[in-house]
């Protein structure tokens, strides 16, 4: 993590640290979504991104620009708190705003959400912890 500075991670829009997994949650026989499963929602969500962006010069949402993300990112209220108060706690960038709502968006259309909810934006957040924890 040394060797990554803090501005290239920033430009990272998801974030996450493994760590290893028990054995016991390697035992746990609960519902596990399969590659097939994963991969029709994928699927899913392209042709929902395809569909909404037909008309732009865009076919996904990681290529939205800020402008286009006020107009296909809307939040309500309560997810707008949400996404302040981790500014505010965390201190992301101002680059975070942007990829956060991306991801969020991003979730939104694997969920087949015609709008973006408050659990995911809280979900697009958590993906922001690495630049946080080794470069605050």
């Amino acid at each position: 993590m040394g060797r990554i500075s803090g501005p290239l991670l920033d430009r990272i829009d998801i974030q996450v640290e493994v760590t290893p997994v028990k054995y016991e949650k390697l035992e746990n026989s609960s519902e596990i979504e399969t590659s097939e499963q994963i991969k029709e929602r994928v699927n899913k969500a392209r042709q929902i991104q395809l569909e909404r962006y037909k008309n732009s010069e865009i076919y996904s949402n990681s290529q939205l620009t800020p402008k286009l993300i006020e107009q296909y990112c809307k939040l309500d209220s309560k997810s707008k708190k949400i996404l302040q108060k981790a500014f505010e706690t965390l201190g992301l960038s101002a680059r975070a705003h942007g990829r956060i709502l991306k991801v969020a968006r991003t979730i939104a259309d694997l969920e087949e959400k015609e709008n973006i909810e408050v659990s995911h934006i809280s979900e697009a957040i958590q993906y922001r912890n690495l630049d946080k924890k080794y470069w605050k």
